[in-house]
């Protein structure tokens, strides 16, 4: 079992801070995961929970204890990475049970425990073979049957599943959450896709430029995003943004923005500067083939059918708005088109820093 916490965590090399004062707290068996664009900082903060990196300032806490100088080895943690790191010339029974050898542990006691572990990842009929004699996916498993055997207090995965073609990270997004759930550990991992992060998470950190963002549940980090950068992150197809400006019409409060002209909903007090970004899911738009009241008038732009939805393109102004409609839709390139947004479903951020004025309640 293992509480971590990380307080005021930087960490700098050569002069460039790329982790800078990260506060964040990963409860016990939390499944948490690290999400951002490349070179945020994230596997960084991953290497100096496990012990491959030492804060340059700052601390770990395992439970309440200071780690932060302790080595790898001494951390009650298991450490799963985006290579397999598998020995080529061990077997499936060889390789899980190696960490177990190396610490000296009772052969029978090794067996069990490997045991164990297969069946729990369902590779029990592959431990006699070879890692050259297994797919992407069942290395993994193998990976990971490394790290669980070990029955450490946290299990550290960073980026395991980005080797692996989509329908098999599909499939091993299951197995881990599933996983966590068997073995009742805290997780920590890190990715660069939002749909890992949204589908196997208790909570989401997500980072930018080696800083917290938000860290949230997945549903309050999709409907309430605490700026621009979250809600362009996290969601696919990403938010709709329009810059523009708010103002009264009538007693009614308006957003501009190019030739968009849309009427808002009762939010929050009105901001001092005016100059605001309106964002809009895919989701939360809507097509018409014909004028309705409220819909702007733009042209297709490109459609894209993924299945029970098409993703529709649409450019109106100097402006261009995804859709994500039902199918069947048959207007083609170039076709005229109404964009209406549901009020109820709007977001708001400042223009000038990106911070969240306002989001669906």
């Amino acid at each position: 079992m293992a509480e971590v916490r990380l307080e005021g965590i930087t960490k700098a090399f050569g002069g460039k801070t790329v982790v800078d004062d990260l506060n964040l707290t990963i409860e016990d068996q939390e499944f948490l995961t690290l999400v951002g664009p490349s070179g945020c900082g994230k596997s960084t903060t991953l290497r100096m929970i496990c012990g491959l990196e030492r804060p340059t300032k700052g601390n770990v806490f395992f439970d309440g204890k200071p780690v932060s100088w302790l080595p790898a080895n001494k951390r009650d943690v298991a450490m799963v990475f985006q290579s397999y790191a598998l020995y080529p010339h061990k077997t499936v029974r060889q390789n899980i049970g190696f960490a177990l050898k190396m610490m000296r542990v009772p052969k029978a006691t090794i067996d069990e425990q490997v045991l164990r572990a297969a069946r729990t990842l369902d590779i029990e009929d592959l431990l006699d073979r070879k890692p050259r004699e297994l797919s992407g996916g069942q290395r993994q498993r193998v990976a990971l049957g490394r790290a669980i055997v070990r029955d450490a207090g946290a299990y550290l995965l960073d980026e395991p599943l980005s080797n692996l073609d989509a329908q098999l990270r599909v499939l091993m997004r299951a197995e881990i959450k599933r996983l966590h759930v068997d073995v009742a550990r805290t997780f920590i991992y890190v990715t660069h896709d939002q749909v890992e992060a949204m589908t196997m998470s208790d909570r989401i950190a997500v980072m930018r430029d080696g800083v917290v963002q938000q860290c949230a549940t997945p549903g309050e980090i999709y409907e309430r995003p605490a700026n621009r950068f979250v809600a362009s992150f996290m969601g696919s197809p990403p938010m709709n943004f329009v810059t523009g400006e708010l103002a009264d019409v009538d007693g009614v409060r308006v957003f501009r923005g190019g030739e968009l002209t849309q009427e808002l909903g009762p939010y929050d007090d009105a901001p001092d500067d005016p100059a605001v970004v309106l964002g809009v899911r895919p989701e939360d738009v809507t097509l018409s083939p014909t004028p309705v009241e409220g819909y702007q008038p733009g042209k297709v732009f490109v459609s894209e059918p993924l299945g029970p939805d098409v993703l529709v393109t649409v450019r109106i102004g100097g402006e261009l708005l995804k859709a994500r409609v039902p199918v069947p839709f048959r207007l083609g390139h170039d076709s005229t088109v109404y964009a209406g947004f549901n009020r109820e479903r709007l977001h708001l951020f400042k223009a000038s820093d990106g911070t969240a004025l306002h989001a669906p309640s």
